[in-house]
């Protein structure tokens, strides 16, 4: 006899007295999640994304459309910043003054390495996680560009691309696509609970809520 059957065998014993269940999966567990938690203004709402994103160790900036290449030029300055990873499709007038290295499919870690920041937008925020979600999209790039270098700085659209909870950001997200959540800087903690930053992604993450009114 092996393994397998000798594990296979102990669990039908183990099962032998328990009836069988023909409540259909959809029927079998109650999902009457609460969609939002509380009723927030958009501005409420902002805030509270704010709040969480700096909660998790974000630097968080607001601006509006006119003042944000400015703003931008400020924040890779003050990181001394001269090489920047650039998705394809972020808009022309965000960044100037710096060299810009281009979202390729052939770029490699170790060129991607050398980039001192990547700028991108993104497809939606969440308010009561503080997180931003990445999906590919033409503004974003690929995942890589975002993992690799060090300083990442997101435009999050306001109130556009903000929604309040998780079940919100889902209905807004297609599944197909290439999705990373990101809550904070990259970081992990060993066995004492020492916190490292920077392993898995970058060490810095800036959030500029953008806003289109």
């Amino acid at each position: 006899m092996s393994s397998r059957d000798l594990v296979l065998g102990r669990v039908r014993r183990a099962l032998a007295d328990t009836g069988r269940d023909d409540t259909p999966y959809e029927q079998a567990m109650s999902r009457a999640y609460l969609r939002r938690h509380g009723d927030r203004t958009v501005e409420e709402t902002v805030d509270l994304l704010a709040e969480n994103l700096a909660d998790y160790r974000a630097i968080v900036h607001r601006s509006d459309t006119e003042h944000l290449p400015a703003l931008l030029a400020r924040l890779l300055t003050a990181r001394g910043a001269h090489r920047v990873a650039v998705p394809q499709g972020l808009p022309p007038g965000w960044l100037s003054g710096v060299e810009q290295v281009p979202d390729r499919a052939e770029s490699t870690p170790y060129e991607l390495d050398g980039v001192d920041s990547v700028v991108t937008g993104c497809a939606v925020a969440i308010a009561e996680t503080g997180t931003i979600v990445l999906d590919g999209s033409p503004d974003q790039g690929r995942r890589r560009i975002t993992l690799v270098p060090d300083h990442h700085i997101c435009v999050v659209r306001v109130p556009g691309q903000v929604v309040s909870s998780v079940p919100e950001a889902l209905e807004r997200l297609d599944p197909a696509r290439p999705l990373t959540w990101i809550s904070g800087p990259s970081a992990t903690s060993d066995i004492e609970l020492d916190r490292v930053e920077g392993v898995h992604g970058p060490r810095t993450l800036e959030v500029v809520l953008v806003s289109e009114e």
